[in-house]
C-alpha cells in the first residue's frame, strides 16, 4: 500500500498528509467521491429512479386492471397450444405451461433492469480504465476532470441504463421485444398500456393484438428454453458487453468541440446525437474482438427472429383473419425503433435492422421450401446445427452440412 498515489479527491497523500492536489480544500469533491464509491460498478439507485420516472412519465401509473389478466389467461392457453403444435418444441421450462403477467410500464422497467443487470455490470467492467499511477497535473486547469469523470462513470452508466430502459418500457409489448434471454421461469410479462395504445393507433381489435403478442412471446420463450441456444446468446451478449475499449477522453473531447449556442437548432441536434452515442457518452469504443464476434452473433439472431416470425405467422393465419395486417404493423414499428432501442442494441451488439429480419426470413423460407416445416425442427437440435454466417445467406448449405456425419 506504500506506493499508492495521492488521492485527488481529498487532497491528501495515502498516509493522510495534505498533498498538492488541485482539489485540496474542496470538500464537495470528497463528498462526491464517497457517493460514487457507494454505487458499485453501476449507479443502480439512480438507474431505478430514472427508469421509473420515465416509465410513468413523471406521474402515477396506478395498477393494471384485473380484467386484463383474465383476458390474457384465456388467450395464452390458445396461443401456447398452437405454438407448441407449430414448433414441436416444449413451450415452458417447467413443463406445466406458461402464464402471462400483465404489468405496468414501471414494473416492466424495474424487472428488465434487474434482468439485464449482469450485462450492464460486464459493460461497466470493460469501461473501467486502468488506475493512473500519478496524480493530475496541478498546472493543468482541467486536470482534475480526469479523476472526477472516472468516479462519475458508475453514475453515468446507471443514468444511461435507467433512461434507456425507461424509454423502452413505453413501447415494449412484452419481455422479448429484444431477443435477450431472461430468468428461466415460465411467467411472461406483457404491457397492456402499450398494447392498447398501439391497437388504437392502427385500428386493430385489442383481443387480436393480445393473441398475436402472446404467440410471439411464447415462440421466443420456446427457443430460449433450449439450453444450447440460450447459452450461445448469453455468451455472445456477455462477451460483447465486456469487450469495449475504454476511452476516458471521448466525452471531454466531444464537449470541447461543441459550440453551446442554445438558439442554434443544429447545435442542440448535435448535442442530442452525442448523448445518444455510447462511444461518447460512456467512453466505449468497439474493439476488434467485438467486430470479430459479430458475424456469428448476427447470424444466430437472424435465425432466431426469422424462425419466431415464421411461427407467429403460421399460428396467426390459423387463428386470426387479420394476421397479415398485424404482422406488417408490428414489424414496421420494430424497424422504426427510436433512439432508446438503438442505444441498447449498440451496447449489446444487437443491431436489429430491416436487413437482419430479411436475412432471417429468407433463411427460414429457404428451409421450408426445401424440407417443409419438418426441416425447421432440426435448426435447434444441437449447438452443431446452429447456422453459420455463410449458411444464413444460403440455407441449402446449412441443410447439406447437417446431413453430414458429426465426425466430419
Amino acid at each position: 500500500m506504500d506506493d499508492l498515489p495521492p488521492d485527488p479527491f481529498t487532497g491528501s497523500e495515502p498516509d493522510g498528509d495534505p498533498g498538492d492536489s488541485p482539489l485540496s480544500g474542496m470538500p464537495l469533491f470528497g463528498d462526491l467521491a464517497k457517493l460514487f464509491s457507494q454505487q458499485g460498478p453501476v449507479g443502480w439507485d439512480a438507474a431505478r429512479q430514472l427508469a421509473l420516472s420515465i416509465a410513468a412519465d413523471g406521474g402515477d401509473e396506478g395498477n393494471v386492471d384485473p380484467l386484463e389478466r383474465i383476458h390474457l389467461e384465456q388467450l395464452v392457453r390458445i396461443a401456447e397450444l398452437h405454438v407448441g403444435n407449430a414448433t414441436g418444441l416444449p413451450t415452458s421450462f417447467g413443463g406445466t405451461g406458461v402464464s402471462i403477467m400483465p404489468v405496468t410500464r414501471g414494473q416492466w422497467a424495474v424487472t428488465t433492469l434487474d434482468a439485464w443487470r449482469p450485462l450492464f455490470e460486464r459493460l461497466a467492467g470493460s469501461l473501467t480504465p486502468p488506475a493512473s499511477p500519478t496524480a493530475p497535473d496541478a498546472s493543468d486547469p482541467l486536470g482534475f476532470m480526469a479523476p472526477l469523470m472516472a468516479m462519475m462513470g458508475p453514475m453515468m452508466l446507471g443514468m444511461t441504463a435507467g433512461s434507456m430502459i425507461g424509454h423502452l418500457s413505453r413501447r415494449s409489448f412484452g419481455q422479448y421485444d429484444l431477443p435477450v434471454p431472461r430468468t428461466p421461469i415460465d411467467e411472461l410479462m406483457v404491457v397492456p398500456k402499450n398494447l392498447e395504445t398501439f391497437a388504437m393507433e392502427w385500428s386493430i381489435p385489442i383481443d387480436d393484438l393480445r393473441l398475436w403478442v402472446c404467440a410471439q412471446e411464447i415462440a421466443m420463450h420456446s427457443v430460449f428454453r433450449i439450453p444450447h441456444v440460450r447459452a450461445a446468446v448469453d455468451s455472445f451478449l456477455s462477451a460483447y458487453a465486456a469487450g469495449f475499449e475504454p476511452d476516458s477522453n471521448a466525452l471531454e473531447d466531444r464537449l470541447s468541440s461543441l459550440e453551446f449556442d442554445m438558439s442554434d437548432p443544429s447545435a442542440m441536434t448535435g448535442m442530442q446525437s452525442m448523448f445518444g452515442d455510447p462511444e461518447v457518452l460512456l467512453g466505449a469504443i468497439q474493439s476488434q474482438a467485438q467486430r470479430d464476434m459479430l458475424p456469428k452473433f448476427e447470424a444466430l439472431i437472424a435465425a432466431i427472429v426469422g424462425y419466431v416470425d415464421h411461427i407467429v405467422d403460421t399460428v396467426g393465419s390459423s387463428l386470426l383473419s387479420n394476421t397479415t395486417m398485424i404482422s406488417e404493423a408490428v414489424r414496421r414499428r420494430r424497424v422504426e425503433a427510436d433512439d432508446s432501442d438503438r442505444f441498447v442494441e449498440r451496447l449489446f451488439g444487437l443491431e436489429l435492422t430491416q436487413a437482419t429480419f430479411d436475412r432471417g426470413a429468407a433463411f427460414v423460407s429457404g428451409i421450408v421450401e426445401r424440407e417443409g416445416n419438418d426441416g425447421l425442427v432440426r435448426l435447434w437440435e444441437s449447438e452443431r446445427t446452429l447456422p453459420t454466417p455463410a449458411e444464413i445467406e444460403a440455407p441449402g448449405l446449412w441443410l447439406a452440412r447437417i446431413e453430414l456425419p458429426e465426425d466430419i
